[in-house]
């Protein structure tokens, strides 16, 4: 499975029903739900994805919610599906419970059949054929298409279904540890550093200054939505930078390495807020938020992601290990003591007197001990 992202040119009538087809989407979503968490609270069997296309027959039927049947049912059966899926995994506790939507955040919907793509156009059922910049071929058989806006640009995500023959990389028997972090990016195993892109604190000020000026502005007003368009904008910026970062990057060390040992970070742990409650509240609140703000700008989820389908497209692969005691153990003698690093950047083991560059060090420990972990076969820590 593959997407191709393209940015489309819809005509001024086509925004308009584009915008009227997600905010239906929207509303069934939220009644749905709303449905779905009444029948929760009462102890009630849920009435899943069948159920809720009746209700969505019947909504159709009511005078206020007739405007429904102006949206093709495609994008709205798919919505329903997403939900009863959210509804499932947040009940497992594999994802958090879904949210109501709201307008203006992440309006999209989804085609799974109907649509036709010739050229530079797409056809949309009740939408029409639509242009777009076709940056790249699309290689596959196409099995669903998804409309999304973002900073004020409507996209098309189209996903396709390939066989490819099983690939041997190029690099074969190339291996390299990674540290990562956040005054240098990334740090190999075989000495070469990445530097961070630093996208945020790039247009941090700019955005500041943005968005203070929406917090003056009356709620509601014209100039509110253009200033709001305006941080879309700055967000969408930093974000493409990023993106740009780590894609290159990533491309790069998958290109020239067949096997990559990489740290299986708990972003979203390392992450969290120090504030702490009203009764115990947290300590160094501003340090840890300036940190958190440098790790989330990193984009280490991200960075794993499109290391792990790369090398599977190379024929490589990603070894993941567990990152504990990796800055404290010294790669030359095997202690581990967290009087070891001296400093950020300074390593010396207080055993044997070894010295190194401590993202260097900790680098070749995450190699060797992704060799362990291909060694003992662990599979749940390899990603290949």
């Amino acid at each position: 499975m593959r997407a191709y992202k393209f940015c489309l040119q819809p005509s001024s009538e086509q925004l308009q029903q584009f915008a009227q087809t997600a905010g239906c989407v929207r509303l069934v979503w939220n009644k749905a739900l709303a449905l779905e968490k009444e029948r929760l609270d009462q102890k009630l069997a849920r009435m899943k994805f069948a159920g809720l296309c009746r209700e969505l027959t019947r909504w159709k039927q009511r005078e206020e919610t007739c405007f429904l049947k102006l949206v093709h049912s495609q994008p709205l059966q798919q919505v329903c599906k997403d939900l009863d899926r959210a509804l499932t995994d947040g009940l497992k506790k594999e994802k958090g419970f879904p949210r109501f939507k709201k307008k203006g955040i992440h309006d999209s919907f989804r085609y799974p059949q109907g649509f036709k793509v010739k050229e530079e156009k797409i056809f949309l059922p009740k939408l029409g054929w639509v242009k777009f910049r076709k940056s790249q071929e699309i290689e596959g058989i196409i099995k669903n298409v998804t409309i999304s806006k973002r900073a004020g640009h409507w996209y098309a995500s189209v996903q396709v279904e390939a066989e490819i023959a099983a690939p041997t990389h190029p690099k074969a028997g190339v291996e390299v540890g990674i540290d990562m972090g956040v005054v240098q990016f990334a740090t190999l195993s075989d000495g070469q550093v990445v530097a961070p892109h630093g996208a945020y604190k790039k247009y941090q000020g700019k955005l500041i200054k943005a968005q203070r000026k929406i917090a003056r502005q009356e709620k509601g007003s014209k100039n509110r939505g253009k200033q709001i368009c305006k941080v879309q904008r700055i967000h969408k910026k930093i974000s493409d930078i990023r993106l740009d970062y780590l894609h290159k990057t990533s491309t790069w060390i998958a290109k020239n390495h067949s096997k990559v040992m990489l740290e299986d970070l708990k972003v979203a742990s390392m992450s969290r807020s120090a504030k702490g409650t009203v009764e115990n509240p947290g300590k160094n609140v501003s340090a840890k938020s300036g940190l958190n703000k440098s790790i989330l700008d990193q984009g280490w989820f991200e960075f794993k992601r499109q290391l792990i389908y790369k090398l599977q497209w190379l024929g490589g692969e990603v070894v993941l290990v567990n990152p504990r005691y990796t800055s404290q153990r010294c790669h030359a003698c095997g202690a581990s003591n967290r009087k070891n690093r001296k400093s950020q950047a300074r390593f010396e083991c207080v055993s044997c007197g070894h010295y190194d560059h401590a993202d260097h060090n900790a680098a070749l420990n995450i190699l060797a001990a992704g060799h362990a972990v291909s060694a003992c076969g662990n599979i749940s820590s390899i990603a290949s």
